[in-house]
């Protein structure tokens, strides 16, 4: 199949998991009109996070290729929470602290994509003043609780006994809604989103096809996780934020050096800009302290990106003054702060479950600076030198 650039492309970097027609909305694509695309947040946090940058870059990749993204800020529908892959109802947000989220998100999002050549809307605008008979009159008959029942996200929580209000219920039908806005008000016959909106994504597809006749595509990206199995973006010690306030972009910087090397050709991909046949040709054969250049590159890339450039140098310098007197040749480790021992050792490969890990600890077979360890759950903090950790009597780390 010939696809489109833009598509071609979201195939080869790794961002493109399920398409409603691949074909189809090539074609489209390829049309003499200008495109137009959206993919929406809820500011449902203070602050983005490495988990968001997945939807942000593929709409950075749409600029690239001369597709018009749209993104939509849930100013509204925040106030509900979305149900997908929740076991509890998230917290109700008051309006202000949505707002407060919305202004930051913008800030943030402003480093990655061209808000010149980019659209910015907030769902609130059309969403908190709707009259609610009209809209249940105009759009409710088209949804069928028999399929919004079938779906997983609400199985899952039903089968659990765990409460889902109406409210929570509402929040597919306000989403498709949005598709359907976004469609009349510029044309958009695009939508974007993680594999768990799929659902959604689809039902809005299908409302703009019983209003409006006409065709509609939706495409999802493949939810990340790290070779272990762990959500992209999540560590020990929380979740790695984009805003400087809440993660430094130091650590900003070691979260990315810290990258599994089964992850790094797959990282380098998606979150930095890097060319995909320069990443492939890098990551030829590329095993044991040859990968730690690749994570040093794709720590580089993907801070410059968040928090710029101007900031490598100091990072570089801070990283070399933790190691300027060691003289061993021993590995070094960058640890995200705040981890457990025992995630550590299974980090380092050293352990391959926690129960081993514990068992390790307990028969006094771990020492960090020549001390017997004893707790698994011990927290690793940064220390301002490194710390030489000690794994049975042949196995050592600067950390």
């Amino acid at each position: 199949m010939n696809l489109h650039p833009f598509l071609k492309e979201s195939q080869e970097r790794g961002f493109l998991y399920q398409s409603s027609d691949l074909e189809g909305l090539s074609h489209a694509l390829s049309g003499d009109t200008q495109s137009y695309a959206y993919v929406g947040f809820d500011a449902s946090a203070k602050s983005l996070q490495v988990g968001n940058l997945v939807p942000i870059l593929w709409a950075r990749l749409l600029q690239k290729h001369g597709i018009t993204p749209i993104i939509l800020l849930g100013g509204a529908t925040t106030l509900i929470g979305d149900p997908t892959g929740k076991d509890e109802s998230r917290k109700m947000l008051t309006s202000e602290e949505v707002e407060n989220n919305v202004v930051n998100f913008k800030r943030l999002m402003s480093r990655f994509i061209d808000f010149d050549q980019a659209i910015l809307v907030n769902n609130k605008d059309w969403l908190q003043d709707l009259n609610y008979m009209s809209f249940l009159r105009d759009f409710a008959p088209h949804f069928s609780i028999n399929y919004m029942m079938s779906l997983d996200s609400v199985k899952l929580r039903l089968s659990r006994h765990h409460h889902m209000s109406f409210l929570e219920f509402n929040y597919m039908i306000f989403q498709s809604y949005d598709f359907w806005y976004l469609f009349k008000k510029y044309g958009c016959t695009l939508q974007l989103g993680g594999s768990d909106q799929w659902a959604n994504m689809i039902c809005g597809a299908e409302l703009i096809r019983r209003l409006e006749q006409k065709r509609t595509f939706v495409i999802t990206a493949p939810l990340m996780t790290t070779s272990n199995g762990q959500k992209m973006g999540k560590t020990a010690g929380g979740a790695i934020w984009l805003d400087e306030h809440m993660t430094s972009p130091y650590d900003y910087w070691q979260f990315w050096r810290n990258t599994h090397d089964d992850d790094v050709e797959k990282c380098l991909k998606i979150f930095t800009d890097l060319p995909s046949v320069e990443i492939e040709s890098l990551c030829v054969n590329k095993k044991g302290a040859a990968i730690n250049d690749l994570k040093i590159l794709l720590a580089d890339h993907a801070t410059a990106m968040c928090h710029g450039a101007h900031l490598l140098n100091e990072i570089h310098q801070k990283v070399a003054s933790f190691f300027e007197d060691i003289q061993e040749n021993i590995d070094r480790i960058y640890v995200a702060n705040h981890m457990p021992l025992d995630d550590l050792l299974i980090e380092l490969k050293a352990c391959s479950s926690k129960g081993e890990a514990k068992r390790l600890i307990q028969g006094g077979g771990v020492s960090i600076d020549k001390v017997i360890q004893d707790n698994p759950k011990k927290v690793i903090d940064i220390k301002d030198q490194p710390q030489r950790l000690s794994v049975g009597k042949k196995r050592h780390f600067w950390i």
